[in-house]
């Protein structure tokens, strides 16, 4: 089956231009022009990716990435924006993206970020393994992770970076290592993506997130994963 793909683009030209290339390359294109509708649309869809841009009509994209999780919606989702700043990059990771590409922006890096996204996504999917620590309960078969009790909505790249280290307890991650295994970066890049993604599991999962028991830093090192302490 090819991969399913919302694309959310106001702009006529470049909304044709991008959903034609990706139909080429074998993706299945469905494509909406303002936040209401990518709402709609990807809590209605059977997705396999997202491609969202920030600057839409009606609820932006930040908004639109952050109803999305919190309606438990797992979906990568790779932000498009005209926007160059930090912490406008910084805002769309905390809002659940797994990704961003400033605009203007080659198709063939396009198409290269969402193959990776897709294949970790795949990658992070496989298996059949419950993991637990505290009350967190990790469950990679189902896709799913409770606290209490209670359904925790992670996007795609938290729980990506959550199962790496999972699969890894007590050895010491660098960011470098996840940087290219997760986010399938091939080159050491200046960027805080794995800090604030780490961030929000704690704030998610972390009984005191500024204390954590499980989700460690090791400072001048790297990151690990303790199941008890």
């Amino acid at each position: 089956m090819n991969p399913r793909l919302l694309l959310v683009e106001d702009e006529p030209s470049l909304a044709l231009l991008l959903a034609d290339r990706l139909e080429r390359e074998g993706y299945s294109v469905m494509s909406v022009d303002n936040g209401n509708d990518a709402i709609s649309s990807a809590l209605r869809l059977p997705l396999d990716i997202i491609v969202l841009d920030v600057m839409i009509p009606g609820r932006n994209g930040f908004e639109v990435c952050r109803e999305l999780r919190s309606q438990g919606l797992n979906v990568p989702i790779l932000m498009l924006t005209a926007r160059g700043e930090v912490r406008d990059r910084v805002e769309g990771l905390k809002t659940g993206a797994d990704d961003y590409l400033t605009k203007p922006f080659d198709t063939s890096e396009l198409l290269a970020r969402i193959e990776a996204l897709l294949r970790r996504a795949k990658g992070a999917s496989t298996g059949g393994a419950v993991h637990q620590f505290g009350t967190v309960h990790v469950n990679t078969r189902r896709h799913e992770v409770t606290r209490d009790g209670e359904l925790v909505a992670l996007s795609s790249k938290e729980y990506q970076l959550l199962c790496y280290l999972l699969e890894r307890p007590g050895v010491v991650v660098s960011r470098d290592e996840l940087l290219e295994q997760v986010w399938g970066y091939r080159a050491a890049t200046n960027t805080r993506t794995v800090d604030v993604h780490l961030a929000q599991l704690r704030s998610k999962l972390e009984e005191d997130p500024k204390q954590p028991k499980h989700l460690l830093t090791v400072h001048g090192s790297g990151y690990k994963f303790v199941k008890e302490m």
